[in-house]
């Protein structure tokens, strides 16, 4: 991409790449970063010591040499350095990190939370240096670079052929993400920035872009996308960020089950159906991407590997002990289906499949409503090559299935309505998943229930760490799992 696609490139730019520009600028915001980068609801390494920053890359997508009372925007990848959290044993940990830093002079008051500092050295010394998502102007670039393809800097900027990205639409920070951040641009498109990267195609833009390829209508297609070069080595690019259709007038599966349940309502028409779309996904994801089969060896190791992740919680959180030997029983009911000579295919999946991944959506050629399936990221706290790996179907349709117990422990009515609403929709679920699979997920109930009863564990130790007062949903599901029969 040429600089000449901005009516402010003639000015002299900061030289921040490369010594000894690149470590005066991180001189600069070493001190505002190891503050503000903590407090964001993205940071992954809450509760352990930040105790160093390094500079991979830092581009201009704006000028951001002051003077002239107008924004710069700033594009950095940093690495972070980590030291454990006091009382653990584990070695120093860092990740990568991308930020998008808006410069100007003065920032107006409009403007006044997104601010992280003003350096008092360096380039960049007596500006406001701020979150430039929240600067809709600043937001508004990043559509413009997506909506011309070409290089910047180690940036590159790839538009999806015949995409049709309209120009100067009005830019919007969502604010209700955590693990990455969302910009809406009018009505037209989302784009989606990944703050914690590394090498390698996200599934966001890689498992989206297969189902299109694959005409599967489920998942929006990829319009645009952006990646960055690590420097000086030739691993696979960082996906940075996925320009997306936005689908005006959805509503997620998580506020629909909620509507539902506030209204005491049926909900296995909605969750048959979701079921449907869940296998169609499924189906086409198996047709445009390899596949393979687990043997015995593989599906063993997968329930040792439940076992150990059980204790590991079960130690961590008491009120789990008294169902280890309950639950423990899923896990050998998965190996000894393994030594009787079972195998289970494995594929891409979603990696994080619940009701908040789901929309309802108006359809396109005025014939009511369907479901769309988005966010393919899988858990962004596990490493990008493990969300990449294929695994069971089984692992999806478990996140579900728990996913439709937590949408009910949300619901004010309680008791046996509660349940019964619970299990209708989950049973709903996988009659449709059944009827477009051409495969009931209930064939196989030791696949399934190891993947409920192991997904219910990791619940139970989030919660205690995380959200205390949630603690009672899973383990509702644990006793019922640790109760039920082999």
């Amino acid at each position: 991409m040429s600089d000449s696609s901005s009516p402010r490139t003639a000015q002299a730019r900061l030289p921040l790449a490369g010594a000894p520009h690149g470590g005066a600028l991180l001189r600069s915001l070493t001190g505002l970063l190891a503050r503000w980068l903590p407090r964001q609801r993205w940071f992954a390494g809450k509760g352990r010591p930040l105790s160093g920053l390094t500079l991979i890359a830092a581009t201009e997508l704006l000028p951001c040499a002051t003077g002239d009372g107008a924004p710069g925007l700033l594009h950095l990848l940093i690495r972070t350095r980590q030291s454990p959290a006091p009382g653990s044993h584990a070695p120093p940990a860092g990740d990568c990190y991308q930020l998008l830093l808006g410069v100007r002079e003065a920032l107006p008051p409009s403007l006044g939370p997104a601010l992280v500092g003003r350096p008092s050295e360096g380039p960049l010394r007596g500006a406001s240096v701020y979150e430039a998502l929240h600067d809709p102007r600043l937001a508004g670039i990043l559509l413009e670079r997506l909506r011309t393809p070409g290089r910047l800097g180690t940036l590159s900027f790839r538009r999806a052929p015949g995409a049709h990205i309209p120009e100067g639409l009005p830019a919007r920070l969502m604010t209700s993400e955590q693990s990455n951040s969302s910009v809406v641009y009018g009505e037209s498109h989302i784009l989606k920035l990944f703050r914690r990267v590394s090498p390698g195609v996200n599934p966001d833009l890689e498992l989206p872009l297969a189902l299109a390829a694959a005409g599967c209508p489920r998942v929006p297609a990829p319009s645009a996308w952006f990646e960055a070069a690590w420097p000086g080595t030739v691993s696979e690019p960082l996906t940075l960020g996925v320009l997306a259709p936005f689908l005006p007038g959805s509503v997620d599966g998580w506020q629909l089950a909620l509507q539902y349940l506030g209204r005491r309502a049926d909900f296995t028409s909605a969750a048959h159906s979701l079921g449907r779309a869940t296998a169609e996904v499924h189906t086409t994801l198996a047709e445009a991407l390899p596949t393979s089969v687990m043997g015995r060896a593989q599906l063993e190791q997968a329930a040792t590997g439940m076992s150990e992740r059980l204790a590991e919680a079960a130690a961590a959180v008491p009120a789990l002990r008294p169902y280890r030997a309950g639950l423990r029983r899923a896990f050998e009911a998965l190996a000894d289906f393994a030594r009787r000579g079972g195998t289970c295919p494995v594929q891409r999946l979603h990696g994080d499949l619940h009701l908040g991944q789901v929309l309802l959506t108006p359809d396109a050629r005025g014939r009511g409503m369907h479901w769309s399936v988005i966010d393919f990221e899988g858990e962004p706290a596990r490493p990008l090559a493990e969300r990449r790996r294929p695994g069971p179907v089984a692992r999806d349709i478990a996140g579900m299935l728990r996913s439709f117990d937590y949408a009910a422990a949300q619901a004010r009515a309680a008791g046996s309505w509660v349940e019964g609403w619970s299990r209708a929709s989950r049973a709903a679920y996988c009659r449709g998943y059944a009827e477009a699979a051409g495969s009931d997920p209930l064939e196989r109930p030791e696949l399934l229930r190891a993947h409920e009863t192991d997904k219910a564990v990791y619940e139970v130790l989030y919660e205690a760490r995380h959200r205390p007062a949630w603690l009672h949903v899973p383990m509702a599901a644990i006793r019922r799992l640790a109760a039920a029969p082999d």
